[in-house]
């Protein structure tokens, strides 16, 4: 958007901005300013920012491997980082691959798949009402279909032993580490996205459980952990039978899990 009346007080703004702690301040006060639509909807973006928002929360949408993903309040914005796991998973995919995103959220990975292949038979899955309404209006147009319910539960049957690529960004923040987050993940962010359990791989386990039943032969499980988790996420894989490998990103700061269910074809 552009307020010609406003240009005087871009640098106010910024200010603003800035003076709450925003980092990247010229950079946040562009897209609010893109995103509002009148200058009373400016303010108030402005001011939910200032009092501590996320900026994805305040725009109403997050950059993401190039696109742009709607994330509505209380929804997890999906990590720069992720888009490690995004890459190793494009990689691995075969032709015509069935895709499944497990712990949706706003579905920002499977679709930043989907739209890195030809073609994708694409499913969507959180237990967070709220993550599934948003995530519905990201996945449908990518040709996706979303459910509501806990893991693997609410998925078709008929999934079971099909899934080439599985992807489960789980929460894997040990619960008493949550409220060492930064204020706009611990205040303004689902729990049931952050809380791994008491050594934040609780969710993890449950997964990997039952992951190979969902897999076709040859199929991938990829998720993220912490560096210094990546030891106990391989245990939890191969207990499951399932081929664990580790790819990190120093880049992006990410380490990925793949988790591969052995090709007996």
């Amino acid at each position: 958007m552009s307020i010609p009346s406003l240009d005087h007080s871009v640098s106010a703004i910024v200010s603003r901005l800035r003076t709450a702690g925003c980092v990247f301040a010229e950079d946040e006060a562009e897209m609010i300013m893109s995103a509002a639509g009148d200058v009373a909807e400016l303010e108030d973006m402005v001011e939910r920012r200032v009092v501590g928002l996320p900026l994805e929360h305040v725009v109403g949408y997050a950059e993401f491997c190039g696109l742009r993903i709607q994330v509505d309040a209380e929804v997890f914005v999906p990590r720069r980082r992720t888009e490690a796991l995004v890459r190793q998973a494009a990689e691995l995919a075969p032709a015509r691959a069935v895709v499944v995103d497990l712990c949706c959220g706003s579905g920002a990975l499977g679709v930043a798949l989907a739209a890195a292949l030809d073609e994708v038979e694409l499913y969507a899955a959180d237990v967070d009402p709220a993550a599934v309404r948003c995530a519905r209006r990201n996945v449908t147009p990518a040709g996706g279909e979303v459910y509501e319910g806990d893991l693997f539960e609410p998925l078709p049957a008929g999934l079971k032993g099909r899934v080439d690529v599985l992807l489960s960004n789980v929460p894997y923040v040990p619960t008493v580490e949550i409220e060492l987050l930064p204020a706009e993940a611990r205040d303004y962010e689902a729990r049931v996205a952050l809380d791994g359990g008491a050594d934040g791989l609780e969710v993890l386990r449950r997964v990997v459980a039952e992951a190979a039943e969902w897999l076709a032969p040859g199929g991938v499980l990829l998720f993220e952990a912490s560096e210094r988790q990546a030891g106990e996420a391989v245990a939890a894989v191969s207990a499951a039978g399932l081929v664990a490998r580790v790819a990190t990103d120093d880049e992006l700061d990410a380490t990925v899990i793949i988790a591969s269910r052995p090709d007996t074809a």
